[in-house]
């Protein structure tokens, strides 16, 4: 694979168990690695397919790359979830402290064992979706050229429910 050796990412970041307190700490991990340069409003989601689990917080930051996007998701983010307290199990279901997942990043598209970019989840969650718009508003998927706004209405983005002081936390602390 040939990729561009600097781009723009976009990082997923949620959490239902205790996130309030590890989506921070895994923001500042990734901050450390990587200067986060745009956090998208955080929203409260029910868990997929888990009514007795609690509601996550979802949103998405943005950060500059350089380098193999396989070592983004390998070398830094999987070991963030790790030191947070992530357990990957085959219930891609299960509650978790934090998950981190590369969905987008420049004009990529790759297709292979453990890394699809764009993330088929963009099109699937309307919370994504939304996050992303709010940090590229022109935004078009390289790999069929839907624009982000045609994946979620106005009807989708009035059913969020965003966290207004958590996300005003997060951006006050690291986009300074």
């Amino acid at each position: 694979m040939n990729e561009p050796s600097f781009k723009t990412c976009y990082i997923s970041v949620g959490g239902n168990i205790h996130p309030e307190e590890t989506i921070p700490r895994a923001l500042e991990m990734l901050h450390a690695a990587h200067i986060i340069r745009g956090i998208s409003t955080f929203y409260r989601t029910p868990p997929i397919n888990r009514p007795e689990q609690p509601h996550y917080l979802n949103g998405a930051v943005m950060l500059p790359f350089e380098g193999q996007l396989r070592e983004l998701k390998y070398a830094v983010l999987r070991p963030i979830e790790e030191a947070l307290g992530r357990k990957r199990t085959v219930d891609k279901f299960a509650a978790r402290a934090i998950d981190l997942d590369v969905v987008l990043c420049g004009q990529l598209v790759i297709e292979e064992p453990g890394l699809v970019i764009p993330d088929p989840d963009i099109r699937k969650r309307p919370f994504l979706a939304a996050a992303l718009l709010e940090l590229i508003r022109a935004l078009v998927l390289p790999d069929d050229n839907t624009s982000l706004r045609a994946l979620v209405n106005d009807e989708q983005r009035r059913a969020l429910v965003p966290d207004v002081p958590f996300t005003t936390l997060l951006r006050e602390r690291f986009l300074k």
